[in-house]
């Protein structure tokens, strides 16, 4: 494919060419929410003890986010440097970015499928997981790192594609292996209950490794393809340092929230496996509506970030204001259906006619209707963390952040205490109480227009 076959995101009206780009890019990581649903809902519904199954998923979920955190800062630094050299039209050091960007993934992916064997089962005691559930979780998560390597590759390979401006080819991988995972959860557990989190578990290594190997056939081709007419290196020092330059904080970002997160995990432990399970659902219902947020974030960032090597603030300033009203549009969509359905969908994720059952879906329905009206506030603050990213304003992005994750987790170890309010709804009331905080920042500093510094040197 040629350069100008590619979504230059410099050129256009604004509005429509942030929604053309994002859309794919939307699309593409909804189904990859999908398949992670699929496996909540199959191992919920069909497999022995489904309650427990379910239970023990939510509770190795925030370790693999932690390994997750690391994969998607990388993917955040070497986007946005790839980014800056595509606008500005140097071919030779973005090619050079991206096989430096690949190579340091492999090299990290590895060293972290070893530290993941050997801190899994000592951080899950850590978090007081429940014993009825403490081996099916361990299980899960030694499967999970088995596959860092595919995870790692997956999310550079689709983050390269993101900052070139071309969002479909990842789609198209992401939609065949999002149904073959379904597939083979439904094969893997459905038809033989006994597997249970195993089942689902390999289900994602075979399915996520089809996606990676795709990604990545593809990008070379595509690398190949790219004109250029001057050298460019496999691996460069100077690429990247550029890359964790710009990936280092994103990735401190990430893994704050990550471990934040273990913190509100091991709140929640401290009650019911039901209300474990029930927060389980209802977080990945959540993570569905939120991560279609992130994804247009991310694509605010590629065009923050190819405007401002083209030297074109203004165009980043319209693109804010379309890019905060199809956010919104989708924040308030996901809000309607979660607040009318939400008993209705944490009960998708569980056993019928069951006592543990009743209780969960009472604790995840209680979850969607706290947190779900807050959505249209997260859209905010994700809009101006984009255009943060984007224009290399990293400092404020992480501050306004983790404002946000330490509201969260002080609010929901306090208010769920025996001296406050002996309940799990503490937990829940955090959320939108971070969320607000945050976005009132995110919002000062978007104004404050510090993201212009490079544009000023």
């Amino acid at each position: 494919m040629s350069y100008n076959k590619k979504t230059d995101l410099t050129v256009g009206n604004p509005g429509t060419v942030l929604l053309k780009f994002a859309v794919p890019l939307l699309i593409s990581t909804l189904f990859q929410q999908m398949y992670t649903i699929a496996d909540s809902v199959i191992v919920g519904r069909f497999s022995d003890n489904g309650a427990d199954a379910i239970a023990a998923l939510g509770s190795s979920y925030p370790i693999t986010m932690v390994f997750m955190s690391v994969a998607l800062g990388m993917c955040t630094g070497a986007g946005v440097v790839i980014a800056h050299h595509y606008g500005a039209k140097l071919i030779s050091k973005m090619k050079t970015a991206v096989s430096t960007a690949l190579i340091s993934a492999l090299a990290i992916s590895i060293i972290f499928t070893v530290i993941g064997f050997l801190i899994g089962e000592p951080l899950l005691n850590i978090l007081g997981t429940k014993e009825a559930i403490f081996d099916d979780s361990l299980l899960y998560l030694q499967i999970y790192v088995l596959g860092m390597v595919f995870l790692f590759n997956y999310n550079i390979c689709n983050g390269i594609f993101t900052a070139m401006g071309n969002a479909v080819i990842p789609l198209v991988f992401l939609i065949i292996s999002s149904v073959s995972n379904i597939i083979l959860d439904y094969v893997f557990v459905a038809m033989n209950p006994a597997e249970g989190v195993a089942g689902v578990a390999w289900a994602t290594f075979i399915c996520q490794g089809i996606c990676s190997i795709a990604a990545f056939i593809v990008l070379m081709i595509k690398m190949q393809k790219t004109k250029c007419e001057e050298k460019y290196q496999k691996f460069s020092f100077p690429a990247l340092k550029d890359i964790w330059r710009l990936a280092l904080p994103s990735i401190l970002q990430q893994s704050f929230v990550s471990v934040g997160n273990l913190f509100v995990q091991w709140a929640v432990n401290q009650f019911t496996v039901a209300v474990v399970a029930g927060y389980a659902s209802a977080i990945k219902l959540n993570n569905f509506a939120v991560t279609g947020l992130v994804t247009m974030s991310n694509g605010m960032s590629s065009f923050t970030a190819q405007n401002i090597g083209a030297k074109k603030p203004d165009r980043v300033k319209q693109g804010f204001k379309s890019c905060l009203t199809i956010m919104s549009v989708a924040a308030v969509t996901f809000t309607l259906i979660y607040v009318i359905f939400s008993k209705q969908l944490i009960g998708f994720f569980l056993p019928p006619n069951t006592a543990d059952s009743a209780a969960a879906i009472d604790a995840g329905k209680m979850f969607l209707l706290i947190v779900s009206p807050f959505f249209i506030i997260a859209a905010l603050k994700l809009t101006c963390d984009g255009v943060l990213k984007g224009g290399g304003d990293m400092k404020s992005f992480m501050v306004d952040t983790f404002t946000d994750l330490i509201i969260r987790v002080v609010l929901a170890i306090a208010l769920s205490s025996p001296f406050v309010l002996n309940s799990e709804i503490g937990i829940w009331i955090s959320w939108p109480i971070g969320w607000t905080t945050a976005a009132i920042m995110a919002f000062c500093f978007y104004r404050k227009e510090k993201w212009l510094d490079s544009l000023r040197l």
